[in-house]
């Protein structure tokens, strides 16, 4: 098996501090609706397979909650030699702090699975094994995965990788995927990146702040979902912040969100929801952006969607809950 890289992607800009705690593609997907109702990811573990993560940064020491080391070097030292995969763990799990940013799921916790190195690449056993790992993995007490997010990809269909995730599936673990950044600003072609093109996972491709297809998201048959992945600003190593562009940034918006919808829906119907019953429900909480299935799949990932209707900037925005600081309410608790 050949090796696989992260997803072309673009690093916008670098920074010592952030002025954008609550990220604007947290906002647009309607998560800090679920923080004022008390839900924010607790009780939920999301394994990141990446290029591993910053564990000393500030918003996400205490999100951790193990992890394993799938490429050169020693098992048990997952940091992010590069800077990609704390990026990503930002997006889905950034403590709700008053300072820096926050992810979509303050409260949930991350198994960080380094299957890409330094230089963003890594082999396809090495993610076979993280995959078998996550699905088997047992907390202290007894917590397991119940998502694992996926942000990176390459032109090979490796059956060893498909089969890998259908037996994560068949564990009832979700699998969400970037679509990948080789498209042409063209809703009509079709552009592959795997795993993201396999029917088993959750396939997300990228919009901007204007809710407008990003000119390099994949569109293709498979796409499940869009969400933002344009300047999406997130932690970065050495206690710093960066804007990234790709659908490797739009993945853990999904990747969080989901953990948002298990913890609520687990309360709701009070039982282990299934995988499919899991894809149903972030299938619900979308809203169509107007364009073609093979750009945006079943709509804008948008939590608390109360109807599926084609919309543009302005109505979508009259039609949201306008976002309140969760932060704000916590200091008036």
């Amino acid at each position: 098996m050949s090796e696989i890289r992260l997803i072309p992607f673009v690093l916008e800009d670098v920074m010592e501090s952030s002025k954008e705690e609550i990220p604007y593609g947290v906002e647009m997907i309607n998560a800090p609706a679920f923080w004022r109702e008390g839900e924010k990811g607790q009780s939920v573990v999301v394994a990141v397979l990446d290029t591993g993560c910053d564990t000393s940064h500030p918003e996400l020491s205490n999100r951790i909650a193990g992890g394993r080391n799938f490429v050169e070097g020693e098992e048990d030292d997952y940091t992010d030699a590069h800077y990609h995969g704390t990026h990503v763990a930002g997006t889905i799990a950034a403590t709700l702090n008053n300072a820096g940013v926050v992810g979509v799921a303050p409260d949930v916790k991350l198994l960080i699975c380094r299957v890409l190195g330094k230089n963003g690449s890594g082999t396809y056993q090495g993610i076979i094994d993280a995959i078998d790992y996550s699905v088997k993995w047992r907390g202290e007490n007894g917590e397991r995965v119940r998502v694992i997010s996926m942000s990176l990809g390459g032109p090979n269909d490796v059956p060893e990788l498909h089969e890998a995730i259908q037996r994560a599936v068949l564990e009832d673990v979700l699998v969400v995927c970037a679509a990948g950044n080789e498209g042409d600003n063209n809703e009509n072609t079709n552009e592959y990146a795997y795993p993201g093109a396999y029917r088993e996972v959750v396939q997300v491709g990228a919009v901007d702040s204007k809710m407008k297809l990003a000119p390099f998201s994949n569109t293709n048959d498979e796409i499940d979902l869009v969400a933002p992945g344009v300047d999406v600003i997130s932690t970065y190593p050495g206690n710093k912040y960066a804007k990234l562009s790709g659908t490797s940034m739009a993945t853990p918006h999904v990747s969080g969100a989901a953990a948002l919808l298990i913890e609520r829906e687990e309360k709701r119907f009070e039982r282990e929801l299934t995988e499919a019953e899991v894809y149903a429900q972030l299938v619900k909480n979308t809203l169509s952006i107007g364009l073609s299935k093979k750009a945006e799949g079943n709509g804008l990932l948008v939590l608390n969607a109360q109807e599926k209707a084609v919309c543009d900037e302005e109505t979508f925005r009259a039609m949201r809950i306008p976002i309140e600081t969760a932060a704000a309410k916590d200091s008036h608790s």
